[in-house]
């Protein structure tokens, strides 16, 4: 009796310490349903235009309401086009003008986060879907214009002059366009392929709305590929104190086309893309294969195209190859690592608001993960082989930091976790919103609120911030706007990684 009382203690004894372990793992992983419907409504925020009655960060409300009817859209050298409605889209930031190079990057990632990773949104896949639409329905009016493409409406300059809510703007609404004359190859790429994307996500619910999606995608795409040139030399005064292209616009070009391939399959596209790779830095992708983001496409181009497998027939694969280093230079164990780590673990990049970097690039090697497993390949950093867990396990590392598993032990989504930022690089979220304050402020109205040292009166739910420095440390500032300002393109693909992440 005694040896069963003492094998019933043991047996016991184990049951409660593995439901310890259980419970300690549960208390430490993140609640990534909750960051999940976060990172989505952090869209809303940021919408432009005449609000929606479902519209849920209400202390948001209805503004830029005669963007592109009141002035125009409008080049330097041609003067005012024609007048158009380009109410709608997306303010890219802390600001309020609407930059379309970046705002279809965002779009395009948000696509791609649905196109992969559907089955995971559960209950919050209409709410990513509707954040892509509002997107497409002004990408949409920004091309409706045989030979022209809007680029951004809002004088960047005049509005970074200023401190005030998107709903009292009183700075210039001008929208410009490239031309035939005037290009904006990278621009209109991107817009692109953000059209051709979407159209894949939403033509479940929606295949006539998909279907206009896509033919403008192409469309756009002949516009952009028969009229090459930087949209820095058409509009670079406006643009590149902002959104400057860095990259050239051949890698758009092979982006959009393979985007445009995969939501039709015509071979048209995929030719384009094995027969205009030698436009790209020589040798093929020479030191950008580990670069991606709104300006840069080349890891994403070989990730998206080993995917899509049209180039299987090509020994070696330049996709595969390309794909494999992009995954050596952020390994941090491989010995061509090109990136920085943090003490606690954050991915660096050199450049402003980091944290794009780190959830641009995890998103990468996420879906890289997902594929390399099922074909079963062997990625070899010089001696280290780099496994499909082991990619999924760094990205999960990132967005882990990023929700709190850090040094500081504070999240960067703005409104997750107990700890968050609080004085935000953001005009909409930092002064008070019309329901507490109805009368107007002005331009330099807000000055005393930038300069306060109290939170932001408004919660922007869901924003990622630009994150801390390399040494872990986050100093909670709205001066400080490398750090503390989010943006659309940091947000769009955690999305897709929080929503696998929710259930594996």
């Amino acid at each position: 009796m005694a040896s069963w009382n003492a094998w019933m203690a043991l047996v016991l004894m184990g049951i409660m310490l593995a439901e310890m372990a259980a419970n300690s793992e549960a208390a430490s992983r993140p609640n990534y349903g909750d960051a999940l419907s976060k990172s989505i409504l952090f869209f809303e925020g940021q919408r432009s235009g005449k609000l929606p009655p479902s519209q849920r960060m209400t202390w948001r409300k209805d503004s830029a309401l005669r963007d592109g009817i009141q002035m125009g859209i409008q080049h330097p050298k041609i003067g005012i086009i024609k007048q158009v409605d380009l109410v709608g889209g997306y303010y890219d930031a802390g600001d309020n003008v609407k930059f379309n190079f970046p705002m279809a990057f965002t779009t395009t990632m948000l696509a791609w986060s649905v196109a992969d990773f559907k089955p995971f949104f559960g209950s919050e896949l209409p709410h990513a879907l509707d954040a892509i639409q509002w997107a497409t329905d002004y990408l949409l009016k920004c091309t409706s214009v045989p030979g022209f493409v809007v680029a951004q409406v809002g004088d960047g300059f005049a509005d970074h002059n200023c401190w005030e809510r998107p709903e009292d703007m009183d700075t210039p609404r001008t929208p410009f366009a490239v031309s035939r004359k005037y290009p904006g190859s990278e621009l209109s790429a991107e817009i692109a392929a953000a059209l051709a994307a979407s159209s894949i996500v939403l033509r479940s619910s929606n295949r006539t709305y998909a279907a206009r999606l896509l033919s403008r995608a192409k469309t756009v795409f002949n516009f952009a590929n028969t009229y090459q040139g930087s949209y820095n030399d058409s509009l670079g005064p406006w643009v590149c104190s902002f959104y400057c292209s860095f990259s050239g616009y051949q890698d758009e070009l092979i982006w959009a086309a393979a985007w445009i391939f995969r939501a039709s399959k015509l071979p048209y596209y995929s030719s384009y893309v094995l027969d205009n790779l030698y436009k790209l830095d020589p040798p093929y992708n020479g030191g950008s294969f580990a670069e991606f983001g709104w300006d840069t496409k080349h890891a994403g181009i070989n990730v998206l195209v080993s995917k899509l497998g049209f180039a299987n027939h090509l020994q070696p694969n330049p996709f595969l190859t390309n794909a494999d280093k992009f995954v050596c230079s952020v390994l941090p164990e491989s010995p061509t690592k090109f990136v920085s780590y943090s003490p606690g673990g954050l991915l660096f990049k050199d450049g402003g608001s980091n944290m794009q970097h780190s959830t641009t690039l995890s998103f990468l090697l996420l879906v890289y993960a997902r594929y390399t497993s099922t074909i079963k390949r062997t990625i070899r950093c010089g001696n280290v082989i780099a496994k499909p867990s082991r990619l999924a396990q760094l990205a999960k590392r990132q967005v882990d930091y990023i929700l709190g598993d850090n040094p500081l032990n504070m999240s960067y989504m703005v409104g997750f976790g107990r700890k968050y930022p609080q004085r935000i690089h953001h005009r909409a979220s930092s002064l008070p919103s019309i329901d507490v304050h109805p009368e107007n402020i002005e331009c330099q109205g807000g000055t005393s609120y930038f300069f306060s040292s109290n939170p932001n009166p408004n919660v922007l739910v869901g924003a990622i911030v630009g994150g801390p420095g390399i040494n872990d440390k986050y100093s909670d500032s709205r001066a400080d706007f490398p750090h503390s300002e989010p943006a659309t393109y940091i947000n769009a693909p955690l999305v897709g990684l929080l929503a696998f992440y929710n259930t594996h």
